[in-house]
């Protein structure tokens, strides 16, 4: 999941993410390439506080903005 997340982050427009600086971008971009290509540097702690915390706060802050993508990107 966090591979496919990190995925679309890339691919959203850089107008799209400069748009919405509150959401950690380059954080959600680079913790995909570890896990795609870096996988034994991994920080075990660190991706489970990803996915017990940091993600329920990046739905809070994605939900609102899904409405103002085009359809093709939804």
């Amino acid at each position: 999941m966090l591979e496919i997340l990190g995925e679309a982050a890339r691919r959203m427009s850089d107008d799209f993410r400069q748009a919405h600086p509150e959401i950690p971008w380059s954080d959600i971009i680079g913790q995909r390439n570890v896990i795609a290509h870096q996988y034994d540097n991994i920080e075990l702690e660190q991706l489970w506080s990803v996915v017990t915390s940091d993600i329920a706060t990046l739905i809070t802050q994605l939900e609102p903005l899904i409405s103002s993508l085009t359809p093709e990107i939804k």
